[in-house]
């Protein structure tokens, strides 16, 4: 296309013409919620409800625009890009037929970064019209022991936020710094709502939150157990990496310059405790379900879609499949998946009300199938050490206990130690590792010659699972076995 758009508010009306764009006044949109951490999930799930909640309810809905916020240097460049769009970004939904369906989105009606200076992070936070803050700043950002659960006060950012409120550094500086602001103002707290990928993902950040407010300002603490609401939620939609192709796609097709566009499959859920402070949206009007208790819809899709992409992601790497519909389409995969799903993930399930179990795994194998997605191998296995002992390490420890079966599990955890020795596929292709523990996983998984259970042994991750005999003997034969031949289809074909 010869006439390109730059993506920003005074192109909309021309915009509108290629693709669809907010039919909303986006400078009527009041700031209701503040989000730290917009990634691509972020951007594909929560800001699109908004949206949607403004584009159909506009008179209900427009108190309830997005203020993003980046509290770490590694924002700066989504940050960047957002400012210069003036929020806008393009939504780009990937069908299995290989239809996508572009829309600019409006909900993100600013953003601040806080690596430079805090305050005006803070103030925001603090304004009386701010009535949620939400965050998907990862199974990582929570700062807490994966195996013990425990704060990890050792961190250097929060050792400096105890001395230094005034200058946070983590979410849980800025929360406190914001909540302290309220509190002494006589402004009602704001609702706390997570929506990343941990069960009980609402208890986890009021556990960590309050532990740090109880080390920094003792009183607050108190306010803060009384006054903050933080529910818990489900959420759930496949929201690839951005690529150069999806971005020249756009351009090409639509002649619409988007520096930074979001691509996503087309199922989309969000299932929310109804457990607010100060008011909410009404998401149930845009396909938001609110229930008392979330607990049986997030161990369902943690133990069955998160754990059944890390069962794909670390087989498959070693495989060397690129794409998680790769490993779909290759028959040993999607069998082996089905059968982890089938004999040891369900068992551990509580009932869920409202799902057929069977219609839901058909659909996640037809989700990852998606070719049009191709989600990346190494986007599933980044943070593995962050994501393992939440989606999967629970499912063992239970199996174990219940004297379920382990088997396959067994050898996911095996496929990881390899995975993380060699850094290398079966045939010598380099693998790329995203782990912040990259170091420490390298190290332990390097003894493995002459300790087949060092890998294990890393009791933050494991807890003591290598002191259990039954897991310690199947382990080892594991590893043993893809050390000898990183062939993993073949050792997968055995056990089907």
């Amino acid at each position: 296309m010869e006439n390109i758009l730059y993506l920003n508010n005074g192109n909309l009306a021309e915009i509108q013409k290629r693709i669809p764009c907010p039919d909303f006044d986006r400078n009527e949109i009041e700031i209701g919620i503040i989000h730290i951490g917009v990634g691509g999930f972020h951007r594909a799930h929560q800001a699109l409800y908004t949206h949607n909640l403004l584009e159909k309810f506009n008179s209900s809905g427009k108190q309830w625009g997005i203020c993003g916020i980046g509290i770490r240097e590694a924002d700066r460049k989504i940050h960047d890009v957002l400012t210069k769009q003036n929020g806008l970004y393009t939504l780009m939904v990937k069908h299995p037929d290989g239809e996508v369906k572009p829309q600019v989105i409006g909900s993100l009606v600013d953003f601040l970064l806080g690596a430079d200076d805090p305050n005006p992070v803070i103030e925001r936070m603090a304004n009386p019209h701010t009535k949620i803050v939400s965050l998907t700043i990862t199974e990582g950002g929570y700062n807490f022991n994966p195996a013990t659960g425990e704060f990890n006060f050792e961190n250097p950012d929060i050792q400096h936020e105890l001395k230094h409120p005034e200058r946070p550094k983590t979410v849980y500086g800025y929360l406190t710094a914001a909540l302290r602001k309220r509190r002494e103002a006589g402004i009602p707290a704001f609702t706390i709502m997570s929506c990343d990928n941990i069960q009980h993902n609402g208890d986890v950040a009021r556990n960590m939150l309050l532990t740090f407010a109880k080390k920094q300002d003792s009183e607050l603490a108190e306010w803060i157990e009384k006054e903050v609401s933080f529910p818990n939620s489900m959420v759930d939609r496949i929201t690839p990496v951005t690529t150069q192709s999806d971005i020249d796609y756009l351009e090409k097709t639509y002649g619409l310059k988007d520096e930074w566009p979001v691509t996503c499959e087309p199922f989309l859920q969000w299932v929310i405790e109804d457990k607010f402070s100060n008011g909410r949206p009404g998401y149930e009007k845009v396909g938001a379900q609110f229930v008392p208790d979330v607990k049986p819809y997030e161990k369902m899709k943690l133990r069955l879609l998160n754990a059944g992409h890390s069962v794909l992601g670390l087989l498959g790497a070693i495989h060397g499949h690129k794409t998680i519909n790769s490993c779909i389409e290759d028959e040993v995969f999607s069998k082996y998946l089905r059968k982890f799903m089938d004999t040891e993930a369900t068992p551990t399930l509580d009932k869920v009300q409202g799902i057929d179990l069977d219609k839901y795994k058909d659909s996640l194998q037809e989700r990852f199938a998606n070719p049009n997605i191709k989600d990346s191998v190494s986007r599933i296995c980044s943070e593995t050490s962050a994501k393992l002992p939440k989606f999967l390490i629970e499912t063992l420890d239970e199996n174990l206990t219940n004297n379920g079966s382990i088997e396959l599990t067994t050898l996911v955890i095996a496929a990881w130690c390899y995975y993380s020795d060699k850094g290398k596929d079966k045939n010598g292709q380099p693998i790329e590792i995203i782990d912040v523990m990259a170091n420490e996983l390298h190290e332990a998984a390097k003894r493995t010659i002459t300790d087949p259970l060092a890998f294990i042994k890393q009791e933050s991750l494991f807890g003591d699972l290598a002191k259990n005999k039954r897991f310690a003997t199947s382990y080892t034969e594991k590893v043993q076995e893809i050390y000898k031949n990183p062939d993993v289809k073949k050792i997968m074909e055995s056990m089907l």
